[in-house]
């Protein structure tokens, strides 16, 4: 858990970066949903496959994709769990 303790007396601040913290959330959620829409299409034309399954199946371009698309959606979801561990405190 990522701990942000404010120190300073102006509450205005301290919603402001949470509110910050927020867009970034949706921002990474819709983004999420897109690469999510993006591998379920290809899995829908290929079906679901492991990545050595799919060597020599499809073509080498697609499977690249596949890919890239695969190790953008572990990174975006790690990023969104960071973010929604986020705990703000007040001193």
């Amino acid at each position: 858990m990522t701990k942000v303790i404010s120190q300073h007396s102006d509450l205005w601040t301290l919603r402001k970066i949470q509110s910050l913290v927020g867009m970034e959330t949706v921002l990474l959620k819709k983004q999420i949903e897109t690469v999510q829409a993006r591998v379920c299409f290809f899995e829908e034309r290929h079906g679901k496959f492991s990545e050595q399954g799919l060597h020599g199946q499809v073509d080498d371009m697609e499977l690249v994709e596949w890919e890239g698309e695969m190790a953008t959606l572990e990174r975006l979801q790690k990023k969104l769990t960071r973010l929604e561990d986020v705990n703000f405190e007040y001193e």
